[in-house]
């Protein structure tokens, strides 16, 4: 498995540790199994955002040091130069880059995303956490799935959702889409 998820599944584990919570308490706060949490502790299965944004919440810890592991330290402003953000590549589909780790108590989390294609046949996989997420298409096209439907969102198009509900999304015609994804 990526070394990225590796290094975030410590993270989990060693928050646990420091909070002093079970794994049960844990599976809890990201609706999960304990077993199935217990494997993102592992470090052999993928991480999704929704389950860190969910852990985050729960624990009053920013989601970008669950991500990157470092602590935000600006509460003015933080400047991220072109290509500059850090960024986790969570599997090989998925690049997240973050446009504001630096900054603390942030109220938002905006990421620079990058897909890239799939197999047509391969299924969509779905995720779900609190609050809201704001998605502009920058490159590419993408099929979004939200709640039982489909869009698509080409260069240009922006959606504003409810991410409580199972959402996904897919990169359309063989290439890459790239978009500015924010979560509230």
């Amino acid at each position: 498995m990526n070394e990225q998820i590796k290094q975030i599944a410590e993270r989990l584990a060693g928050l646990r540790d420091v909070l002093e919570i079970t794994p049960e308490e844990m599976a809890r706060a990201c609706n999960l199994s304990t077993d199935e949490y217990l494997k993102l502790e592992s470090g052999t299965v993928d991480i999704s955002v929704s389950v860190l944004h969910q852990i985050s919440q729960a624990y009053g810890i920013e989601l970008t040091t669950l991500m990157f592991g470092d602590e935000p330290k600006m509460n003015s402003y933080f400047v991220t130069r072109k290509g500059k953000g850090v960024a986790v590549e969570r599997t090989k589909a998925y690049k997240y880059q973050s446009l504001a780790a630096g900054f603390t108590n942030r109220k938002a989390d905006p990421f620079l995303v990058t897909v890239h294609p799939k197999p047509e046949d391969e299924a969509i996989y779905l995720n779900a956490h609190d609050g809201q997420e704001y998605n502009l298409v920058l490159k590419g096209r993408m099929l979004l799935h939200i709640n039982g439907k489909d869009l698509i969102l080409e260069e240009g198009d922006s959606v504003y959702f409810n991410s409580e509900l199972p959402h996904g999304m897919k990169a359309l015609d063989g290439e890459k889409v790239r978009f500015l994804a924010v979560i509230l």
